[in-house]
């Protein structure tokens, strides 16, 4: 008979587990201090002679797109930086970069473990929840900064999501708003809040202008929910794919990469259901370049990626109504509406139970009305500043802020 742990006492555990030990790392560390004090004739030595500069922490592969145009920046500066991921098979690892250095720090608590302890400067990430599950501040890390995966909402992570990052990395105003809004609720101290744009964004934009838009015969539909209560596979089912198969339309679906994990046994029934055919493709790539360049239009609910599709495709899309409960994150402790659910509206139609029969009707009228190209120019200029210029931001402020650290604490 197997022991079940629930998630929150697993956590619980582990956050016990990580005291004991951090508990017994100062203990060990301050003994060491102590001697080296003795053995230098009672004068003072320097204890953080190992402390890492920069390091970005990535707690999945997919991410590495999103670091990657900052981590080009960093090298060609000739600056270095430690890379530290929970893939063994992130790209990073294989990164050409002489001033990145890359390495695979173990899956899930291992990671968590790794980070706990570390001993660094500044600490660049994507991951939420710093500080309230398994992941816990280091004592010898001096600053955390969150960097953006999405031009959209902050306050769509799960609860106090960014709460105990000293910095955040924004896009837009309506970002500044609610974590500040956040803060004041809360009694928390006031963040760094630096308006970098996306670099991530930028660099797929560049890429569109390089390589050219994709071209095929006839339409190309692309259906990419999120996860979760609130996202299209969970209310809709596989009736959604059984309507964009009567479409007569090529359909790619992508689901999120967290639907592999959190919603296996859902996913795999689906997938079973609607096999892979020659009008249907499953897609599973690590980089979504050439899946959202291939797609004339896009059918998702509140992910992210319904935004680069929109804005850096400048394509239309179809946004289900999966009628969102805020409760599990940031976004239930304000009391107005979120800015991702005025924007869709201006970019693209909306899916309903009741108008699902009439999906290719839609999708037809979404690709020839001008109305909604008019709406991507206007939200464009609303949640995706600096463009063009996000790596450049990004990585002045980083080095800006490592040597106001250093300065205040008289390192070199």
């Amino acid at each position: 008979m197997k022991l079940y742990i629930d998630p929150g006492t697993g956590s619980m555990l582990f956050a016990i587990l990580v005291g004991i030990l951090g508990t017994l790392r100062y203990l060990f560390k301050n003994g060491l201090v102590r001697l080296r004090f003795l053995l230098n004739g009672g004068k003072k030595t320097d204890t953080n002679t190992d402390r890492i500069p920069f390091v970005i922490f990535s707690d999945d592969k997919r991410y590495w797109t999103v670091f990657e145009p900052v981590c080009r920046e960093f090298d060609r500066r000739g600056v270095d930086i430690v890379y530290m991921t929970a893939s063994p098979d992130d790209p990073a690892l294989d990164n050409s970069y002489a001033h990145v250095k890359a390495q695979f720090i173990g899956k899930n608590n291992k990671a968590f473990a790794k980070m706990n302890f570390l001993n660094a400067s500044i600490v660049i990430s994507t991951t939420p929840g710093l500080d309230v599950y398994q992941w816990k501040r280091s004592k010898d890390v001096s600053f955390y900064v969150h960097m953006l995966h999405a031009a959209t909402e902050v306050v769509q992570y799960r609860m106090f999501g960014i709460d105990y990052y000293d910095a955040v990395l924004l896009s837009a105003n309506y970002q500044k708003r609610d974590i500040r809004n956040l803060e004041k609720m809360r009694g928390l101290p006031s963040k760094e809040l630096v308006m970098t744009g996306i670099p991530y964004m930028d660099e797929m934009a560049k890429k569109l202008s390089q390589k050219g838009r994709a071209h095929s015969d006839g339409c190309t539909v692309l259906l990419a929910p999120s996860w979760g209560k609130s996202a299209i596979f969970q209310k809709y089912g596989g009736k959604i794919i059984e309507m964009l198969l009567n479409t007569g339309y090529h359909i790619i679906i992508r689901p999120h990469p967290q639907s592999f994990t959190s919603e296996q046994e859902m996913l795999e029934k689906i997938m079973a259901q609607y096999p892979a055919s020659t009008q249907l493709e499953w897609n599973r790539d690590n980089d979504n370049f050439d899946v959202l360049n291939r797609a004339d239009i896009m059918i998702s609910d509140f992910s992210g990626v319904i935004f680069d599709f929109a804005l850096i495709y400048d394509k239309p899309v179809i946004y289900a109504d999966t009628e969102f409960d805020s409760s599990p994150y940031d976004a239930w402790w304000l009391d107005y509406q979120l800015w991702t659910f005025s924007a869709l509206p201006q970019i693209g139609q909306k899916l309903t139970m009741e108008n699902l029969d009439s999906l290719k009707d839609m999708i037809d009228t979404c690709l020839k009305s001008p109305k909604y190209a008019q709406g991507r120019r206007k939200i464009r200029k609303e949640t995706w500043n600096c463009q063009g210029e996000g790596t450049k931001l990004t990585v002045d402020y980083l080095l800006d802020k490592y040597r106001d650290l250093t300065a205040a604490k008289g390192e070199k």
